[in-house]
């Protein structure tokens, strides 16, 4: 097992700080591990998981090993999970490819965090079944639909910011897999044709261009990377970034959200943009509540908070692992960085090496 350190930002945020948001998200979570986005309010697994990892950089890993329990007891049969779940159970039975998939981004980060080779051996079947599910709604194109009905029905479009996502939980999976001494070749594939999907083919998805995650996630999934990773952070910055607030969450509205500018924080981290990067994270403790929380959003320029004055779980989480990647200084600080992930099979190399790295 590896020694708990929990990163700070200097003059920034400091390590109690961090342990405070975990604490706060800690305080929300049920008896039965599932971590709603506030109290009374209903979960959804990605950012259940979010939450899950948030708790284990702050040091509560048995919080966030009942997180992980709450998913493994709350699988379906076929590997997937619901939408939405509130306290008595399923509020929203439809399914979410990008939802259902991101578990192995949370065991894999649990795993690169504790050194818990046990952990990671007792999802492995879990994490399997969901990255089943998950491919088997991949298009010829490499594009992921991104809903599923819970009567099978496939929904009708696959959407950039989801695939984005998915494209991430492959390459976490199957680094889990190498680790444990698995062959999956086919999840490597799977993972080059999305990649490609994601980052040449924006016809292959809905068009929701007014959203900030759909302009960053394919650089935060590492499916862009380097140069272009750059240009595209450079393109839209204008539109989505207020100047000493944050990102907005639509580029034509001025309602700016703690979690996308904490997740923009990452993208521009991953694409060498730190100085961009380190701006953007003193701007979102703007949002910090006296207990370590965070505000959801708020609309300029009446500095209201919305909605309704919310503080969520998921946003403290992404303000923890955003400190995490910045403080450059735990196991899992590069992450999403794609520090040790594989990349999946490279498309436009006609031989292809399924093992390289970005």
């Amino acid at each position: 097992m590896r020694a708990v350190t929990v990163p700070e930002v200097r003059g920034v945020l400091s390590a109690p700080d961090v342990v405070a948001t975990a604490e706060s998200i800690a305080a929300v979570q049920l008896a039965n591990g599932m971590i709603p986005w506030f109290p009374g309010g209903h979960a959804d697994p990605w950012n259940h998981v979010e939450a899950a990892m948030a708790l284990t950089v702050g040091g509560l890993r048995a919080e966030a090993e009942r997180a992980y329990q709450w998913l493994v007891d709350t699988q379906h049969p076929d590997g997937s999970w619901c939408m939405y779940y509130l306290e008595a159970g399923v509020e929203q039975p439809r399914r979410d490819t990008n939802v259902c998939s991101y578990l192995a981004v949370g065991t894999w980060h649990h795993f690169l965090h504790s050194g818990d080779t046990g952990f990671l051996e007792s999802m492995w079947p879990v994490v399997t079944r969901a990255l089943e599910f998950v491919l088997g709604f991949q298009e010829p194109g490499g594009e992921i639909i991104w809903s599923v009905e819970p009567d099978g029905t496939r929904g009708r479009y696959a959407l950039l910011t989801g695939s984005s996502s998915v494209y991430f939980s492959l390459r976490c999976a199957v680094a889990a897999a190498e680790q444990l001494g698995q062959e999956r070749p086919d999840w490597e594939l799977a993972a080059g044709r999305l990649a490609h999907a994601v980052g040449c083919c924006p016809e292959a998805f809905e068009p929701k261009d007014r959203w900030a995650m759909d302009w960053y996630y394919p650089v935060l999934s590492g499916a862009l990377v380097g140069a272009p990773a750059r240009a595209r952070m450079a393109e839209r910055w204008a539109q989505f970034v207020m100047d000493g607030r944050g990102v907005r969450c639509v580029s034509d509205r001025p309602w700016v959200t703690a979690a996308e500018t904490a997740e923009c924080v990452m993208a521009l981290d991953a694409a060498g943009l730190g100085h961009e990067a380190l701006r953007l994270f003193d701007w979102v403790q703007a949002f910090r509540h006296d207990d370590g929380s965070y505000w959801t959003g708020c609309v300029y320029p009446d500095g209201v908070h919305f909605p309704g004055g919310e503080r969520s779980t998921y946003t403290s989480a992404a303000v923890v692992l955003a400190a995490d990647t910045l403080a450059g200084t735990g196991s899992t600080a590069g992450l999403f960085r794609g520090e040790g992930l594989p990349a999946g099979l490279d498309l436009s190399d006609p031989v292809g090496d399924p093992t390289r790295h970005p």
